[in-house]
């Protein structure tokens, strides 16, 4: 499977997704198609934790003070669900692979994955 879950309103995504071959991926944009619970659990399984596909930089997250909180994987599973921006974007998932957020190194792998 090759699939990309990412915000069409993020230019970050927007311009990951322009520099890399994406033919014969899905896309799913998380804010008009949410992510279901079979889905993110799918990315637990490839990814090992619930913090690795939480974003800590998400506006909500201070805003609700949950920086202030000690969160379990239980609790980031749900804000995932309940509110898309909690999750961090883009995640490609290719094969039995999943490439987690827009760090440097996370798009050179793709680069060289894809090429």
């Amino acid at each position: 499977m090759r699939k990309v879950y990412y915000l069409s309103t993020c230019d970050t995504c927007k311009r990951i997704m322009k520099s890399l071959n994406l033919e014969g991926f899905e896309k799913q944009d998380i804010k008009t198609e949410s992510i279901t619970t079979e889905q993110i659990e799918e990315m637990y399984a490839l990814s090992g934790s619930y913090e690795s596909l939480f974003s800590k930089v998400a506006r909500k997250y201070r805003a609700n003070g949950l920086h202030e909180r000690t969160l379990s994987e239980t609790d980031l599973k749900g804000f995932i669900l309940d509110e898309y921006t909690f999750l961090k974007r883009p995640v490609f998932i290719i094969d039995d692979q999943i490439f987690i957020g827009n760090s440097k190194k996370v798009v050179a792998e793709l680069e060289t994955i894809l090429s």
